[in-house]
């Protein structure tokens, strides 16, 4: 079988205090993606990320910004390291934005600052919409899809079998929680995030972006990008806007993004390990690792 390599991307909820720190200590070339961002950004954000407070570094503005710097100074690192290129790229949510950065499609710079503005449009579009997004565990999309039509609220991530998140204001989540448990879904566990993300109570947000995206010029990839919002493929930066506007009120469709991809190895770029988890789950037959420290990087180059 030809071997095909997918580099996959993090996104919300992976950020922990203490994160890239390690990297920055360990590999020069981390050190530098870091201080770029912390330019680009006009903020010291890998200090709010090696030794800050995690209530700080988990608001919606610094956190994805964050991830992205974690998973670009580990993606950096593995380059200069002779690590071969992978044969295509992905990533959950904002870490669609990482894998634009790594596909050469968006310089680290205008990641950064394009992060920021969509982490400051979504802060400001859960202040307007109080959402909240519950996970159903062991509940399949259909049933998903009946409990969203049921209760008035959304669904916003098949992420893997037996995982899907809705969307919603608490009351719906709360009716959505009661039917899940009449339908004998496994559990209901409402999330800790700030807001009803990829739904329609997202939509102001997306609105803003729309102008903040028409004036980025994206570039060809040099590596095959996969979306969230079709779980395909896009080969033309053309659509790149729209695909990333749509993105922030669409479901995540990653199961379907994972199986499509066809690869035969995935290696999650970025703090934590929550998509190599979600890969075992989807494709359970195919390698899966997750690396965001120095020490996963000096094991996976030494493999």
């Amino acid at each position: 079988m030809t071997k095909k390599i997918a580099f996959i991307f993090p996104g919300q909820g992976a950020q922990f205090v203490g994160m890239g720190a390690d990297l920055a200590h360990d590999f020069h070339k981390a050190k530098e993606v870091f201080q770029e961002i912390d330019d680009s950004l006009n903020q010291n954000l890998s200090r709010l990320m090696f030794e800050g407070d995690m209530q700080e570094l988990t608001k919606t503005q610094n956190a994805q910004p964050a991830i992205m710097a974690v998973s670009m100074a580990v993606w950096r690192v593995l380059q200069t390291q002779g690590c071969s290129m992978p044969n295509l790229v992905a990533g959950h949510s904002l870490g669609e934005y990482s894998a634009l950065c790594a596909a050469g499609v968006l310089s680290l710079s205008e990641t950064a600052k394009l992060l920021k503005a969509r982490g400051n449009a979504m802060a400001k579009a859960c202040e307007q919409e109080k959402g909240e997004m519950l996970a159903l565990l062991g509940a399949s999309v259909d049933q998903a899809q009946e409990i969203a039509q049921n209760v008035g609220c959304y669904v916003a991530n098949d992420n893997a079998p037996g995982q899907i998140v809705l969307s919603g204001t608490l009351a719906s989540l709360e009716k959505a929680k009661e039917l899940a448990q009449k339908m004998t879904i496994k559990r209901a566990i409402l999330l800790q995030v700030a807001g009803g993300f990829h739904s329609p109570m997202m939509q102001s947000a997306a609105d803003e972006m729309i102008s903040v995206l028409a004036d980025m010029k994206f570039v060809q990839p040099k590596i095959p990008v996969f979306f969230n919002v079709t779980a395909k493929e896009e080969v033309d930066p053309v659509h790149y806007a729209d695909l990333l506007t749509r993105q922030i009120t669409a479901p995540v469709r990653w199961r379907e993004l994972i199986l499509n991809t066809n690869a035969t190895e995935f290696i999650e770029c970025g703090p934590g390990s929550v998509l190599a988890g979600l890969v075992k789950r989807i494709v359970p037959d195919t390698p899966a690792q997750s690396i965001g420290t120095s020490e996963q990087i000096q094991k996976f180059l030494n493999s």
